[in-house]
């Protein structure tokens, strides 16, 4: 499902907004601001903010930003300084995946805890996946999805010789259908897991590829 995307006045600024709008209600596991969790979503929002966005209340904000958007129901809204109109698509069989990269401030998982500070999660480079698969998995499956996820953005990192596995700010947001045949298995050797490593994996080192390039992707104050 490809994304429209829409524009919001913030200031004097246009930023754009990645939209998924459903027909009918998905089962979504996500990490996102709003409408995070397990459960059933009609859209999801990837929205571009300034670097220097500072809100406490990110998940009202989404949520007015839907409403705006007339989106019903409940849904998805993830952020990022990153230009959201640079996202990228990968494909494998009938997974596709859409990343929006910055890399500015990668971290380590596991960083030494003198090293680590809370600021991170203020700094830009954040590195948002959104990906769907054409049939149901179990909960259990969708969790293992996301590190499969997780695994397949942290190889990309790797090959481009980016010093992290993400960075501070990540998140993922996956979608399948409700009803229908079930998958129990979302690892990296099962077939919709497999498939799911193989998109996020090209979508994020293409991004990334991008986003080593002269000229920042982060939205321009």
């Amino acid at each position: 499902m490809e994304p429209k995307i829409r524009l919001r006045r913030e200031g004097q600024r246009d930023l754009p907004v990645l939209c998924w709008r459903f027909g009918a209600p998905q089962q979504v596991i996500a990490s996102s601001p709003h409408g995070g969790g397990i459960g059933l979503r009609r859209w999801v929002l990837n929205a571009t903010v300034p670097a220097s966005y500072g809100r406490k209340d990110p998940d009202r904000h989404l949520g007015k930003l839907g409403v705006s958007f007339g989106l019903p129901g409940r849904g998805v809204g993830l952020m990022t300084a990153v230009d959201v109109k640079l996202v990228q698509r990968a494909s494998d069989g009938d997974v596709h995946a859409f990343a929006t990269v910055g890399v500015t401030r990668p971290t380590w998982a596991a960083e030494p805890a003198e090293q680590a500070t809370t600021r991170d999660v203020h700094q830009v480079g954040t590195i948002n996946v959104v990906a769907f698969l054409p049939e149901r998995l179990v909960d259990a499956a969708l969790v293992n999805a996301v590190a499969t996820v997780a695994e397949a953005k942290a190889q990309a990192l790797l090959e481009l010789g980016i010093a992290g596995t993400g960075t501070a700010s990540d998140a993922v947001c996956l979608v399948c259908p409700p009803e229908g045949r079930t998958h129990h298995f979302g690892g990296p050797r099962s077939g919709f897991g497999a498939r799911l490593a193989r998109a996020t994996h090209a979508a994020v080192l293409a991004g990334a590829r991008y986003a080593a390039e002269p000229g920042p992707t982060e939205a321009r104050p």
